[in-house]
């Protein structure tokens, strides 16, 4: 089912008023990385926006969900196998980041495929091992296709399925990063290497921070 209008909307004016938030405290390389997202107010007081309970199943076929990343921070990204277009060029920048972060243990890569009627778990075994990467350390996952893109929106990302789109599906090719509390701390192009470049130094600051 192809994601409401709405929705998409949504999502692009939500991105937008991050890009400015982010651009903003940017400026000022000595402060934290932001808190990023809509926060929510109960009883007067401010809960920022967080990441939702989810799970799914990666190539080892475990479950992979929030305890998983549990005291860690996290980069994410939304993908598939088959993907003619933006896919292997942020897949390629994925596997910087995993090169560079490959010794610290408080760092963990997610991906989630948009597609899951032909990414199944085989598939995406194949996949993580042909670029030779440890499976506890990138995880890439499949599960109910509602649940990955309505997760998207959560990531300030975009999922749609698109038969008019090459490949059939739309995406937006963002790296994000999520911090041990669940929040949104920094985002990329994924396929802009310099803008990665300045996305591997945001890492490495909230590591710094944690």
């Amino acid at each position: 089912m192809a994601k409401k209008p709405w929705r998409v909307l949504n999502s692009l004016l939500i991105f937008l008023f991050l890009t400015f938030l982010w651009s903003s405290c940017q400026q000022e390389d000595h402060k934290p990385l932001p808190v990023l997202g809509q926060p929510t107010f109960v009883n007067g007081d401010s809960i920022p926006h967080t990441i939702p309970d989810f799970s799914f199943i990666d190539q080892d076929s475990q479950v992979v969900n929030n305890e998983t990343f549990t005291g860690k921070a996290y980069v994410v990204d939304f993908f598939f196998t088959s993907c003619p277009t933006i896919c292997p060029k942020t897949t390629a920048q994925m596997f910087r980041i995993y090169k560079k972060f490959e010794n610290n243990d408080n760092l963990l890569l997610l991906a989630h495929s948009i597609d899951t009627k032909f990414d199944s778990v085989p598939v995406l075994k194949k996949y993580a091992s042909k670029l030779g990467v440890k499976s506890n350390k990138w995880h890439f996952v499949t599960g109910k296709k509602d649940d990955i893109y309505e997760i998207a929106d959560d990531y300030f990302s975009i999922a749609i399925e698109d038969p008019n789109a090459p490949g059939g599906y739309d995406h937006s090719g963002r790296l994000i990063l999520i911090d041990k509390n669940r929040h949104v701390r920094s985002f990329c192009d994924g396929t802009d290497a310099n803008d990665v470049n300045r996305f591997m130094k945001d890492i490495q600051k909230l590591l710094d921070e944690e």
